[in-house]
């Protein structure tokens, strides 16, 4: 074989499953396990398909559907490419049988897709959804893929539980998922699209004026305890945990010291195979949303999840970094405003709205003061966070857990929106990052410290991801940071993930909240 020919160096990459390169050479390692590699693809020009349902550009040999569209898709392009640069069913690819996904989901199998559908709309710019949500083309392309493993016996579900004051119709519209929806129904998919919540919020000047009960999953939904198998035993902050909701109560009853219980999606949990499509962004709560954070999604009352303990550091609590006379002040009016709002639906919501807008010129809005938990501090999110990703790989349809085992757990993989990314005031009100990128791998803890890398953060900084990988009881990765690999078509990136250079990542702006603490030194 000539070696300097064009492409063969790659090849024989792929085919022994070894990538390793540097500026001089391809030097070929022993391969390394699947769950440790990372696949990043970038493109030149980061840009989404326009028109649903989102046809490739080309006519790839292995299409299970016709249709080909004559304006470039390179979303359709780079999941494709991640999948050949992480070698699946390498020997077949080129070829009409090429079924990259065939090892990874079977026959007959559930595939749940779970995107970022957060929010409908971005408080700045009206197209500011597309570094917001998980694109319609990145779904398309998978979905794709997962049919083809499936082949003709299973069923596809795109679901995911948005911001309780959000319109999930509106976000369905805005990426076009009923169409394509429409598109694989057509063509004989069992595809189904699901609102998760039970309830959806009207909110005015950031208080909630109307609830509006949902039908939610129509599987229902499963009540876990993890206990003292939860992140949360043996913190502190109970009785003082805020949830999502102005009454508390509820939260602190699900979180009492002794029980930590969370409800979720029953499709969520009895589905074959989880894949998770998160987009890449900084979050004010967590420091980055990738993977592990997406999972907040797939519970059914985000009343059960603790987002921030009440009080400062001082008193045990998270919700400001210290106290203060006005923090004390803020924190009393607002628990007598929001009791006042429930106690007295109209006349007391019209008073909380007029009590907010006094309040934010007293005491600062959101985008310039911490408050709510939104800190580098928040020692209470990522917990709540872990215990999702517990129950989401380990639990049963009856609220039983498997086997604390790696093992045992449910297939999870991964398939990051990086194309155009948010940072700093993330996850809603984030300004846009054009990566270009699609990170895909078997480990979510891999991928989101893959992920806060190349963001420019220092992965050991971001509670969330550093807690990962020694959680309690339940394992929720065999990975060790250090033996992460990267393999890319970029050739600075196709190494170890910490030989990467720092020049060679982004630098995204942390929020405000996380400047100076998560950064990479």
């Amino acid at each position: 074989m000539n070696l300097e020919a064009p492409g063969v160096e790659s090849k024989l990459a792929l085919l022994q499953g070894r990538f390793w390169t540097d500026d001089r050479k391809v030097r070929l390692e022993r391969k390394k396990p699947m769950e440790n590699t990372v696949v990043l693809w970038q493109c030149e020009k980061a840009e989404y398909p326009q028109a649903a349902p989102f046809h490739p550009h080309e006519p790839y040999p292995e299409l299970p559907f016709p249709g080909v569209d004559s304006k470039p898709n390179v979303v359709y392009h780079g999941v494709r490419e991640a999948f050949r640069l992480r070698g699946l069913d390498v020997d077949n690819y080129g070829k009409p049988e090429w079924n990259p996904l065939a090892g990874l989901v079977h026959p007959g199998e559930t595939v749940l897709l779970k995107p970022n559908l957060v929010k409908e709309n971005h408080p700045r710019d009206p197209q500011g959804w597309i570094y917001m949500l998980t694109h319609g083309s990145v779904i398309r392309a998978v979905a794709d893929y997962v049919w083809k493993a499936l082949e003709g016996t299973g069923q596809i579900i795109v679901a995911d539980g948005p911001q309780t004051d959000s319109s999930f119709q509106k976000i369905v519209s805005i990426l076009q998922l009923d169409v394509l929806s429409d598109f694989y129904l057509a063509h004989g998919v069992s595809f189904k699209l699901l609102d998760l919540r039970k309830e959806e919020w009207l909110t005015k000047d950031d208080v909630v004026v109307k609830r509006q009960v949902l039908p939610g999953d129509p599987e229902g939904y499963v009540a876990f305890d993890l206990a003292d198998r939860s992140e949360f035993a043996g913190h502190r902050g109970w009785g003082r945990y805020y949830g999502a909701d102005y009454e508390t109560d509820e939260v602190n009853q699900h979180h009492d010291g002794q029980h930590n219980e969370y409800l979720i999606s029953r499709s969520a949990i009895e589905c074959d195979v989880l894949f998770n499509l998160p987009k890449l962004k900084t979050h004010k709560k967590a420091g980055v949303t990738v993977n592990l954070k997406n999972l907040v999604g797939i519970n059914g009352d985000k009343n059960w999840l603790p987002h921030y303990t009440q009080g400062s550091p001082a008193d045990g609590g998270d919700q400001f970094p210290e106290p203060c006379f006005a923090h004390s002040v803020e924190g009393k009016s607002v628990r007598l405003f929001r009791r006042l709002s429930l106690s007295v639906p109209g006349a007391g919501t019209w008073v909380h709205r007029q009590a907010k807008k006094v309040g934010r010129r007293i005491f600062g809005g959101t985008e310039e003061v911490i408050r709510s938990g939104n800190w580098y501090g928040n020692d209470t999110t990522w917990r709540m966070c872990l215990d999702l990703n517990k129950i989401a790989m380990y639990g049963n349809g009856d609220g039983s857990f498997r086997q604390p085992q790696i093992s045992y757990r449910k297939r999870h993989y991964c398939l990051v929106d990086g194309i155009v990314a948010g940072q700093a005031a993330g996850p809603l009100d984030p300004d846009p990052v054009p990566c270009g990128m699609i990170a895909f791998g078997l480990e979510p803890a891999a991928v989101d410290t893959v992920c806060a890398y190349l963001m420019g953060f220092d992965p050991r900084k971001i509670p969330i991801i550093r807690h990962a990988f020694h959680s309690r009881y339940f394992p929720l990765t065999k990975c060790n940071p250090s033996d992460i690999r990267c393999v890319s078509d970029r050739r600075a990136w196709n190494r170890a993930l910490y030989d990467i250079s720092p020049e060679d990542t982004f630098h995204f702006e942390p929020h405000f909240g996380w400047k100076g603490h998560i950064e990479m030194d």
